[in-house]
This record gives structure tokens, sequence and C-alpha cells, in this order.
């Protein structure tokens, strides 16, 4: 059996030789900890290599995604498709090992890391998503669910503020089944960390509610299985294990410095490197011994068989339950929702309300949360202005984590971050909400659940200049054109309610990306459509009005401008005109049809094209062309009553039907 150090070394090696031969990396972190992961790892992580996707799988994220080299190592030692010609390719073009984890490119990679503080509030995701799921399916003397999220960060995680939002609503859940290892070796990029970071670490998640474990030798063997099992013992609060390391350990004159943060060691140091290691093989060759050591297809084919016969049980003695896990941990929706949500559509559209599109939201939450027991809403503080609470919401909380409802705080980016990691987990459907303005705040998780593609709904409310008297500083301007921008979103703005149920639907259907749901914090009346206009909507852009020849213009316009567009057509109509509305709640569905729907909708012929939308302008050249015109949003707004607003910002009917009537 080889030593534990020997099984260390090998991340080691691997992860300087791979970084050399890039030519870019951060072998700092991987070699600083080897001792941690290869304790995790062979004593205590349950996974699968010839299966990543397994369900009770433990769940390893590294926060600290730089040091990507450590992942990458773990893969191939222990057995998943990752061989070495894929560490050689490290950070090149179309390889499986690219600079930092990125999800569904790498088997056995949970989530994309990169962006400091993101992994650990991912994890804090999963973390929730087990507990909630355990607490939902598990029965006395079946354990179905139950599995460990383990996570590694350095001090740049604990930097970012997004780590203390997450780690602060962690202690609060009682999240058990978390633990996470801070690589505490003082050095970041700019050098000794102490200049800039002098946080009682130990003590802030004291306060947090964690388990703190202080003082571990991260290059100690015995002390970090001790720690491990310490965490373990735990099942009431998640633990941090406070692991002091040497950052590029090995390395005889790098080793401690800032110099092996994000850099190759350079031929010559790897030399003295191996001499200092006793590591006499050549570059990304490793011992027969030490894989087989390292190996842990078969013992990860045992767990998973075991838990398949647990399964087996589980099936016999609750079949429904068992039917009900398995089809939500698959990603299916239930058989008959389409039809029973395109059903409620069509009551709603027969009803023809006037209110709030933030309402219509509340109300598609209501009529689909019956049908849809994986969903998991939440709330930046915000409930009663979102409205993303129904009648059947439950609080998730420390003693009953049965809920589908995340009270998350005043933690926007966090809130974000955690629904990407549930949505990686399984299981669930994630929603959260805040103020569209303050989509900002969460920027960057709501870019990562569009790299990932994760099915997370993002809702966001008040939605322009008509919220009012808040002011420019609660209006937002630009962030519906950032979220439209985004690849892989799709963002939904509806005029209506019958509008909002179809975001609501295809936003519940969409497997392959995050979707954004826009809404009004006013009322918005309701449009007139036939069962075709209403099979329209989730084409993303239609014809709502029409005349009765060749278009002489059309209007476009999303959300609460709709209204106003069709008043503005009203009046040009009896001046003798000849227009179109249409309206287009999602351009990325209607950038996705077939170039003839789209003609048929925007014909080519018709350059007298008006949009209008409270909000950036700039966005809509993209369908109106040189030759059209925008009323839109060139500024920020002011404090004033919304109908004042619309006044000011040009939002009026004389001011659209003028606009048309300069450009015919």
């Amino acid at each position: 059996m080889s030593s534990r150090r020997e099984l260390a070394n090998a991340i080691r090696a691997l992860s300087m030789d791979a970084v050399q031969k890039a030519k870019s990396g951060h072998p700092g972190a991987p070699m600083g900890m080897a001792d941690i992961a290869e304790v995790l790892w062979n004593d205590f992580m349950k996974h699968n290599p010839g299966n990543p996707h397994w369900y009770d799988r433990d769940r390893f994220v590294l926060s600290n995604g730089h040091g990507s080299m450590l992942i990458y190592s773990l893969l191939h030692l222990t057995g998943y498709d990752v061989d070495i010609d894929d560490l050689k390719n490290f950070r090149q073009l179309h390889s499986k090992t690219a600079g930092h984890p990125e999800y569904s490119y790498c088997p056995g990679v949970e989530t994309t890391t990169g962006p400091l503080g993101q992994g650990i509030t991912n994890a804090v995701g999963m973390a929730v998503a087990e507990k909630a799921l355990a607490a939902q399916f598990n029965r006395d003397g079946h354990d179905i669910v139950d599995h460990y999220t383990y996570t590694f960060m350095g001090d740049g995680c604990l930097m970012e503020g997004v780590s203390h939002e997450a780690c602060a609503l962690a202690g609060t859940l009682g999240l058990g089944k978390l633990i996470a290892f801070w690589d505490d070796n003082g050095i970041s990029i700019d050098g000794e960390v102490e200049g800039w970071f002098t946080d009682d670490t130990p003590a802030r998640f004291e306060a947090y509610g964690w388990q703190v474990i202080r003082g571990v030798d991260g290059h100690d063997s015995d002390q970090i299985r001790a720690a491990i099992e310490q965490a373990r013992g735990n099942g009431e609060q998640p633990t941090l294990i406070c692991c002091k390391t040497v950052i590029g350990f090995g390395s005889p004159n790098k080793q401690g410095k800032e110099s092996c943060h994000g850099a190759p060691l350079g031929d010559d140091e790897i030399a003295l490197t191996r001499e200092a290691l006793q590591w006499t093989h050549p570059a990304f060759e490793v011992p027969a011994e030490l894989y087989a050591d390292w190996d842990a297809r078969e013992a990860g084919a045992r767990v998973e068989n075991e838990w398949n016969e647990r399964l087996s049980a589980y099936t016999a003695a609750y079949p429904e339950q068992a039917e009900e896990l398995l089809r939500r941990l698959s990603g299916e929706l239930p058989a008959d929702f389409a039809d029973k949500a395109d059903a409620w559509i069509a009551q709603v559209a027969e009803k023809g309300d006037t209110i709030a599109s933030r309402k219509a939201s509340q109300n598609a939450i209501e009529a689909f949360g019956p049908m849809l027991p994986e969903f998991m809403g939440g709330s930046a503080d915000l409930a009663g202005s979102n409205l993303t609470l129904w009648s059947g919401s439950k609080g998730l909380t420390r003693d009953d984590a049965s809920g589908n409802y995340i009270h998350y705080g005043v933690r926007e980016f966090g809130m974000s971050a955690i629904m990407n990691g549930i949505a990686l987990h399984g299981g669930f459907i994630p929603y959260g909400a805040t103020f569209l303005v303050f989509m900002e705040y969460a920027r960057n998780a709501v870019r990562m659940a569009a790299l990932m593609k994760q099915r997370a709904l993002f809702v966001y409310t008040h939605d322009s200049i008509g919220l009012g008297e808040d002011g420019p500083t609660h209006q937002p301007i630009e962030q519906i054109a950032n979220l439209r921008l985004t690849p892989n979103m799709e963002t939904w703005r509806p005029c209506d309610a019958v509008e909002s149920g179809v975001a609501w639907k295809a936003a519940v259907q969409r497997n392959d990306g995050p979707s954004s749901l826009i809404f009004s914090r006013q009322g918005l009346p309701h449009q007139s459509r036939d069962t075709d206009q209403i099979a329209a909507i989730e084409r993303g852009g239609y014809i709502l009005r029409d005349c009765a020849g060749t278009p002489d213009a059309i209007l476009i316009a999303t959300g609460s401008e709709v209204s106003l567009v069709t008043e503005a057509a009203d009046v040009l109509t009896a001046k003798g005109k000849q227009i179109r509305v249409v309206s287009m709640p999602c351009t990325e569905r209607f950038d996705k049809q077939e170039a003839a729907y789209k003609e048929q909708v925007l014909p080519a012929a018709v350059t007298a094209r008006v949009a209008v939308e409270a909000a950036h302008a700039d966005f809509w050249y993209k369908y109106v062309g040189l030759n059209g015109a925008i009323v839109g949003m060139r500024s920020f707004g002011e404090s004033a009553p919304a109908g004042e607003l619309f006044k000011l910002f040009g939002f009026t009917v004389d001011n659209v039907v003028g606009t048309v009537e300069g450009l015919l």
C-alpha cells in the first residue's frame, strides 16, 4: 500500500506538470491542498467514477476553481473518464480540462467555479436540496437520500461578500451535511493577505452557527481524518475545517509565496520539486501501484449497487414516493403538466382581468404549484412585493426542511447562486425573486446559471419607471437589455395575465437554460386574443392586432407598453393608417423561430417600425433597423408618480402616434 504522502504527491506532480505544459494555470492551490483531498477522496467520498450522475453521490465543489488541476487530478486518478491526454491538454481548446472547472465539460465536475465565492454558495444550495429531498422522501428505515456536500475554498472565496450571504444562511438552516475546508495558506495573488484580510474567520463562522474545527494541519493526514470524522458526527450544523497549509507545498523556492499562485513553476523548479518530494517519475507518469490505490471504480460500483438495493426496498414499501422521487431527479415534468397549464391559461384569457403582472405571476404560481411539487420558491426579503408566496408555500427551516419556500433575506446574490446549486443538485425547480434593478447585485450568479444551462427561474418585479416614487435607484433601465444579451437566457416581459401564464409555463418546461420573468408593479389591461394568438405567445413574438391590408407601420412593444401601442394603433387607424401591433414578450424565443414565421410577423418590406419599451432604447435597433424609431429610455428615471414619469419620458399615445407619423 502506498503511503498517504505518495498518493498526495501524485496530485502535486500531475498538477505542476499540466500547468507547465499549458504554460499557464495555478499550481499552488493543488499542491497545497493535495493532502486534504487525498484523505477526503480516499476515506470518505461516496461516488462512482463509472456513473458520475448517480443520484445519492456526495457532491464535491472546488470553490477556489482556479486550482482546477486539483479536481482534474482527482478525477483522473480515481477512474473517471479523464485520461492522461486530457491532463496534457489542460487549458487547450475543446479539452475536458478547461482553465476553470466547467460543468458538463468534464465528468465529475458538479458546478462551474472560478468566480470566487460562488462555489461555496452553490454548495449551500446543494446541501439545501439534499436536506429538503431527504425530509420530503425519507421514511423510517429508508434513508434513500443521504449524502454530503464537501467544498474546498480559499481566502479569496471568504473575502467575497457572497460567501457571507450564503454561509450565514447555511448556519441558520442547520445544513449538517455541508462540510467546508478552508485552505488557510495566507497567500493571494497580491501576496501575503495580512495586509487586506485579517478577519477572525473561525469566529465569523461560529457566529453564523457553524461548527468550526480550528488549527488543523493541512499536511497531517491523521489530523485531517479526525476533523472530517468530527464534522460528519454533527448533523445539526455545517462545519468549517480550518486547514493551515503551505501554498505550492514541495517547491523548494516557491512554496509559501505568491509566485506559485498563478504561474507555472518552471522546468528548473519542477526538477527541484521532484527531488524534494522524492517523486522520481517523469512528467505525467504515475506508477501502476499508485493508480491501483487511487482507483475508486470498484468501490464506487459497490456503493451504488448497495443504494440500488435500498431503492428497491423503498420502492416496494413506498411505490408512489419512489416513482415521484425518480421523476423529479430525472428533471422530467409531470406528464399532464402542459395540458393542465394550457387549460388554466385559457381560463385566464376568458376571465380577462386587468391586474399587475406581478399579481398575474402569483396567480400562475398558485395554479402551477399543486402540479409541480418540485417547485422551490423564494424571495430576497420581498415576498409581499414580488408576490412569490402561494397558498401551498411552506417555509424551509432548520427544524423542518420539508418545505418548498426559502426566505433568503436581503441576499440577492446569495439567493441566485444558491438557486444554481439547488438546480445542479436535482429534484427541484428553483425560483427566486427580487426587484429587477437588484438583479445587478446577483448579476454574476445569473450569468453562471446561463453558462451552465440550468433550469433556474429568476423572478423580477417592479420592472420599469412604472414603479414610480421610489425613484431612479429602484427604476431599472439597462437591466432588461443586459438579460436579453446573456447567452442561453430567455427573458420574458409579459403584457398581461395571459402572457404571464404562458411565460411561467415556458420557463418551467425549458430544461436547457434559465429564464428571467419580468413583471410590473402597476395594473396592466387584458388584451383580447383568439386561440391561435394564445398559442403563438410561446413563439416569443406574435401579431396581437392586425390591419386589413399590408401594414403601413408596425408597432412593437412588451410589458406595460403593449396597451400603450394598442391605443396608439386605434388613433392611427382612425386616421386611415394600416397599423400592425406586435407583442414581443420574449425576444430570444422570437429570434429562434424559423425565417418564414419571423417574416410573417415582421415583413422586411415594412420598414416603418416603432419599438416602444420603458427600458434602454438601443436594444431595439435589431428589430426596427436604421429606418425605424424607438420610444425608450436613454437616461435614468426620476422620483414621481408613474403617470407623470411616463409623460415626462414620452410614453404617451400622442408621442407614439407622432413618432409613427414622422416615419410615414
